[in-house]
C-alpha cells in the first residue's frame, strides 16, 4: 500500500491525482474527511463498492453514501428537491448527508437495488479537489470494521481492519484527526424529511432551516 502524506505540507494536488487514478482503476483509498477517515472507491462501480463491503465486513443490505463536489454533480444522479437545496445552501460543504431519490437509470454501485442515493460534500479540501478531479462520486463510508468504533489515525485504522487492509491501494495520511461526531443524515426522498442519524449538525438546525411546517 502506498502512502501519500498531507502532513508534510505537500501540495494537495499530488495526493489528489494519485487518488483519482486509483479510483479510475477500481481501487480503494483511505482518506480524511471533515469528520472521520473514510474508505473511498468509485461509487458507481459494482466491483469497487464490493471491495469496500468486504474490507468493512458490512452487510450489503446497508446503504453506502458518496462524496460529490457540488450540487451540480449530485443533480446528475439524484432528484434534488427544494428542501435539499435549502439545507445544502447553508450546511454544505459540511457534516451533512442527504438521502435523495435517485434518477432513472442509476442502477450500479451504491445505487444498485435501492431507490435512493446518499451524498455528502465534506468541508475538506482534499475531498473536494478529489471529487472534481475524479469527476464522479466516490464512497465515503467510515474506515472501520462494521460494528466497531472508528479510529482517528491511519495506523489504528489499519490495525483494526486487519486482513482488509490488503485491499487498500493508497492511504492519504493527514495525521490523527480530532474525535468528532459523524455527519447528520437527513432523508429527503419522501414527502417529509426524516433525520436518520443525529450527528455533528444538531436536529434543531435542520428543522429551523426547513421551516416550522415540518416540525412535530
Amino acid at each position: 500500500m502506498e502512502i501519500c502524506n498531507l502532513t508534510d505540507k505537500k501540495e494537495v494536488t499530488e495526493c489528489v491525482k494519485k487518488s483519482a487514478q486509483i479510483l479510475r482503476t477500481g481501487g480503494v483509498i483511505l482518506f480524511p474527511t471533515d469528520t472521520l477517515y473514510g474508505l473511498g472507491a468509485d461509487a458507481l462501480s459494482d466491483e469497487a463498492v464490493e471491495k469496500i463491503y468486504t474490507i468493512k465486513g458490512r452487510d450489503e443490505r446497508k446503504p453506502m453514501h458518496a462524496v460529490a463536489s457540488d450540487i451540480a454533480m449530485i443533480e446528475r444522479y439524484a432528484e434534488v428537491p427544494d428542501m435539499a437545496r435549502a439545507l445544502a445552501k447553508e450546511l454544505m460543504p459540511g457534516a451533512l448527508t442527504l438521502i435523495l431519490k435517485k434518477r432513472e437509470g442509476i442502477e450500479t454501485g451504491i445505487a444498485r437495488g435501492i431507490a435512493t442515493i446518499g451524498f455528502r460534500i465534506p468541508n475538506n479540501p482534499f475531498c473536494l479537489e478529489l471529487a472534481k478531479e475524479f469527476g464522479r462520486p466516490f464512497t465515503v463510508t467510515s474506515a472501520n470494521k462494521s460494528g466497531v468504533k472508528p479510529e482517528f489515525s491511519t495506523k489504528a485504522i489499519l490495525q483494526q481492519l486487519q486482513e482488509g487492509r490488503e485491499k487498500i491501494n493508497l492511504a492519504i495520511e493527514a495525521g490523527e484527526l480530532p474525535e468528532r461526531e459523524p455527519s447528520t443524515v437527513v432523508d429527503l426522498s419522501g414527502k417529509e424529511p426524516v433525520i436518520l442519524r443525529e450527528g455533528a449538525i444538531p436536529p434543531a438546525d435542520i428543522w429551523n432551516l426547513l421551516g416550522s411546517e415540518f416540525q412535530d
